[in-house]
Order: C-alpha cells, then sequence, then structure tokens
C-alpha cells in the first residue's frame, strides 16, 4: 500500500509462509540447485525476499531542503521457480527386487498395508509404517517399490524412490531365497547391490543387513546352511536374518535387533557431537550423490526425449500409518 500524506508510510505487505511436509527438499527448477533441506520441525527457509519499499519525500528533507520533491519508487521483490521434492524420513529403508516381500514385512510388523501380491510391481508407491516393539520403542520403516537391474539407468520404477533411501538410519536388503520367477537368490542380491553403488556410493557403504525372506518353504533344519551358504557365497560381511515375513517366523528377533541397533546410534549421535556432525556429513553426501545421479537422468531423458522431462521425478503420494 502506498503511503498517504502527512508523513504517513505506506502498509507493508504480509509475508507469504507456505506450509510443506517435514522433509520437503527444495531446488532451483531451471538448475536443480538445492535451496534447502527442510528436515527439522517448524523449521523455516528463505526462499524469495520481498521488494524494497520507496522512499517519500520527507525521506530527503533537511535543513537545506525544505521541501524537497524527490521521491524513489520501491523496487520488486525476488522471484524464483522452485522444485518441492518430498523425501521419506523413516529409521529403516526396505530394498529389494519385486516381489521379495518387503511389503509382506511391513503389514506384518505394522499397521501399515501396503498393496500385496503374486505379481511384480505390486507396491506403486512408497509407504511408511511404525513398528512398536515395546517398552515404548518404535521405529518407522519405508517400504519402496521393487529395484531392478538398470535402475540406476532409469529402468522400473527405482529411480524414483531410491532417493527415499537417503536418509534412513539402516537399510534392509531383503533377497527372495524362493523366487517365482527362477532367479537365482544369489544373483539377484548382486543386481541390487550393483545398482545401489551405482546410485550412491556413499549410501552403499552404510549399515545394511542382509535380510533373507520365505524361510518357511525350507525345512527347519536347513535354515543354519542355508543362510550360511549364502554369506559365503555372497561375501557377505555384517548382520544378516533368516525371516519369513509371510508366517513370522524371526520376525520378532529381527525387530528388537534394529530396535536395538537404533537405541545405540542415537545414544551415539546425542553424546558425542563429533560423531553426530559425521553422521549429517554423511547424510548430506548421500543425499547429493543421489541429486547429481537423478539430475544426470534427467538430462539424459531430455536430451534423447524418451519421456518428457516432467516425467522424471513425478510427486508421489505416502501414506503413513500408526
Amino acid at each position: 500500500q502506498a503511503g498517504a500524506g502527512s508523513d504517513c508510510t505506506g502498509k507493508k505487505g504480509e509475508d507469504l509462509i507456505i506450509p510443506v511436509p517435514l522433509g520437503t527438499i527444495v531446488s532451483l527448477s531451471e538448475t536443480g540447485e538445492l535451496i534447502g533441506d527442510l528436515n527439522k520441525p517448524d523449521q523455516k527457509l528463505l526462499i524469495a525476499k520481498g521488494g524494497f519499499h520507496g522512499l517519500g519525500n520527507t525521506r530527503f528533507k533537511s535543513s537545506k531542503n525544505r521541501t524537497p520533491r524527490q521521491t524513489t519508487p520501491g523496487k520488486e521483490g525476488e522471484s524464483r521457480e522452485i522444485k518441492l521434492e518430498l523425501s521419506l524420513l523413516a529409521d529403516v529403508g526396505l530394498l529389494g527386487l519385486p516381489n521379495a516381500g518387503k511389503s509382506t514385512l511391513v503389514n506384518k510388523v505394522s499397521a501399515a498395508k501396503p498393496k500385496i501380491a503374486d505379481y511384480p510391481f505390486t507396491t506403486m508407491i512408497p509407504s511408511l509404517g511404525v513398528v512398536n516393539i515395546g517398552n515404548d520403542r518404535t521405529f518407522v520403516i519405508a517400504d519402496i517399490p521393487g529395484v531392478i537391474k538398470g535402475a540406476a539407468e532409469g529402468a522400473g520404477l527405482g529411480i524414483r524412490f531410491l532417493k527415499h533411501l537417503t536418509r534412513t538410519k539402516l537399510v534392509l536388503h531383503i533377497v527372495d531365497i524362493s523366487p517365482m520367477d527362477k532367479t537365482p537368490p544369489k544373483e539377484a542380491f548382486r543386481e541390487i547391490e550393483l545398482e545401489l553403488e551405482k546410485f550412491s556410493p556413499t549410501l552403499a557403504r552404510q549399515s545394511r543387513w542382509l535380510i533373507l525372506n520365505k524361510a518357511d518353504l525350507f525345512d527347519v533344519n536347513e535354515h543354519k546352511k542355508l543362510l550360511k551358504n549364502f554369506i559365503k557365497d555372497v561375501g557377505w560381511i555384517g548382520p544378516s536374518f533368516l525371516i519369513s515375513a509371510a508366517t513370522g517366523q524371526g520376525v520378532d528377533l529381527l525387530c528388537n535387533s534394529i530396535g536395538d541397533y537404533l537405541n545405540g546410534e542415537r545414544s551415539r549421535e546425542i553424546n558425542d557431537s563429533e560423531a553426530k556432525k559425521n553422521a549429517d556429513k554423511v547424510r548430506n553426501a548421500i543425499f547429493m550423490e543421489a541429486k547429481m545421479r537423478i539430475s544426470k537422468l534427467a538430462e539424459s531423458k531430455r536430451k534423447t526425449r524418451k519421456i518428457k522431462d516432467s516425467k522424471i521425478e513425478e510427486d508421489v503420494t505416502t501414506f503413513y500409518v500408526e
């Protein structure tokens, strides 16, 4: 509002505040440059500055100039075209081929009810579930669509959703040890590990547990040998579990182990400022690698005109069930 007479000041414009979900990433549409990452409650981020008010003639009044007629017009505010992306905030992320049993596991351990069926790509959108393991201990688990060979180059649905793993504290690699398509489990394991390395080398080096699923399809006397041989064949170093997401076999042990691990990580970051600093540094590195990978793919798609630019990173609906 313009200033009136009698030395009145014009009314300032209202700040435009846009509420967004926790986990929203803001970047410039044209260049992909990161503006900010809203990952803390009540966090605010200045996207564009407002204009500067004009100066009325009274501002130029002096002992030598009693009746100034000089004024200056106001300046317009900044204008930016931005892109908002939602990255899930979960403690645990599930990684694996389609039909590995990720959705079945989420269904078993939480109130979330992702779609389950015996065909690939049943899960088309990410879903979150809250796992309650007693004694007021909970954690959030994220189910993302299955990843296939070539996902890091844009095949399947994986490239659009692997980014949701960048915020997790722990990734569970789910392997189907009795797949319907007869793909050797060791081959399936290596395919996913390779895609993860291509997507984000830093993420591939972080905490990841091996989960062999569908133990109920094998004799219980074979379980120890089955797990031991698989670990040896793929050269796995790290925690490993043999479970049946369908029957719940081994699931309680897995969930309690996850709870213990997460509690240890939280305590370490709270009590050790250097550990917290390093953890934040790693998460930022993972985020930037993922963003660069997605941007590179988007640019490649634009050049080859295989799909429209707007389809590279479509927003997706996320269901959060407690």
